[in-house]
């Protein structure tokens, strides 16, 4: 979808294509922060309120839902004002949110402002997506993997911010704040660039409808993702909490291990595009899957803090590929109606996080979070069976 006119969109300008990049950008690394700044601080905002383990359980899977609620609504803000317009809402209201999660006086307004921040980051995903998927196609080759480097740039300061205010035993509104304040700068930076857009000279009735066949080809894809987002929320929203309580770490130190997450999957997708040149699609996506399956495997045995911290970076690395190639290639199965299969295969994604969410936290509230990590191993292990549906994009030779 675009939001420019559409005589301007057609012949477009380098200057309006590379700003919207680097407004999408910034927005994404916005994005990739406010996340890591709620999973981050959990142990922190458990201990000030004394919330107990099944509560704060809830409360997370709670967030994934109201996320799957914010993405409807930010579906209808995007087609009603544009993503862009639709990015500095989302923005705003996550501000909002982190601010009432650091400094709520009890556990109904936290619980409030959870599901507030839920739904801001549900609609902040449909409208930062739409809007770099119009930016790839005005570019004419895939710029997504840039896209998700930086939403993981922005988790890796989020975690480190988050360690540099416990270290400093400041408050944790203190930090929360101080991330707030960098969303409202990112929103209020947000500009409308104009975009060559190749799609709008496409009559969307002589269109093929989208048929059941077009949705059992993106299943596998679909199965892919969901295994991706339930060990991505596994170690998002829990590592904070699994050092903290079983390898008995500090405040200071329990952030790390989502920060060595994230650092790891910012290698990933920095090198990601030159792998599948090497490698092929098929090749990247087993071995990522081997690698994540290992690194569970030792974070679930971990015998102390550091050891989780380097497993963690290292799931970070393999995890990170599956994601932007699974989005890819699905895409490929329709190339006019991409942003449509995306929209579909990105419900697999919110049930992964319920999943994954909901079940780590669980055993975790029984004293099993070794055994959290151990389970989806054996998950990553069925993408394997998957990998075969993967497509190389135009240009790219595998080995």
């Amino acid at each position: 979808m675009s939001v420019s006119t559409p005589g301007r969109a057609r012949v477009g300008r380098p200057a309006d294509r590379a700003g919207a990049r680097r407004a999408t950008t910034f927005a994404f690394a916005a994005q990739g922060m406010s996340v890591a700044a709620v999973y981050t601080t959990v142990p922190a905002v458990t201990e000030h309120l004394s919330l107990s383990p099944l509560l704060t359980t809830a409360t997370l899977v709670g967030v994934a839902l109201t996320a799957g609620v914010g993405s409807f609504l930010g579906l209808a803000a995007v087609r009603v004002a544009g993503p862009v317009a639709t990015m500095r809402a989302a923005l705003l209201t996550a501000a909002t949110a982190l601010t009432l999660i650091g400094w709520a006086p009890g556990t109904a307004t936290v619980i409030c402002a959870y599901v507030l921040f839920g739904l801001a980051v549900g609609g902040l995903d449909v409208g930062i997506n739409t809007r770099a998927a119009a930016i790839e196609r005005a570019y004419g080759r895939s710029v997504f993997g840039s896209f998700y480097t930086a939403w993981s740039v922005g988790g890796v300061l989020a975690a480190l911010l988050t360690a540099g205010v416990a270290r400093l035993d400041r408050p944790v509104g203190d930090g929360l704040a101080v991330q707030a304040g960098i969303l409202l700068v990112v929103a209020g930076c947000l500009r409308t660039h104009t975009l060559p857009d190749p799609a709008e000279a496409v009559d969307p009735s002589a269109q093929p409808p989208l048929g059941r066949r077009l949705w059992l080809r993106i299943l596998p894809f679909g199965l892919v993702l969901l295994v991706v987002y339930v060990v991505d929320s596994t170690v998002s929203a829990w590592s904070a909490v699994y050092l903290w309580q079983t390898l008995d770490a500090s405040l200071t130190v329990a952030p790390m291990a989502y920060a060595a997450y994230q650092a790891g999957t910012v290698v990933g997708r920095a090198t990601v595009d030159r792998l599948v040149q090497r490698v092929g699609t098929v090749a990247v996506v087993r071995t990522a899957a081997l690698v994540v399956a290992g690194a569970l495997v030792g974070m679930a045995t971990a015998p102390s803090w550091p050891f989780a911290v380097l497993a963690a970076g290292v799931v970070g690395l393999g995890a990170s590929v599956l994601a932007p190639l699974c989005l890819a290639s699905a895409a490929r199965l329709r190339p006019a109606a991409s942003e449509t299969v995306l929209a579909r295969l990105n419900l697999f994604n919110y049930a992964g996080v319920v999943t994954g969410g909901a079940v780590s936290g669980l055993l975790g509230s029984t004293g099993e979070f070794r055994l959290a990590y151990a389970a989806p191993a054996a998950l990553a292990v069925l993408v394997l069976t998957g990998a075969r549906h993967f497509t190389q994009p135009p240009g790219a030779s595998g080995a």
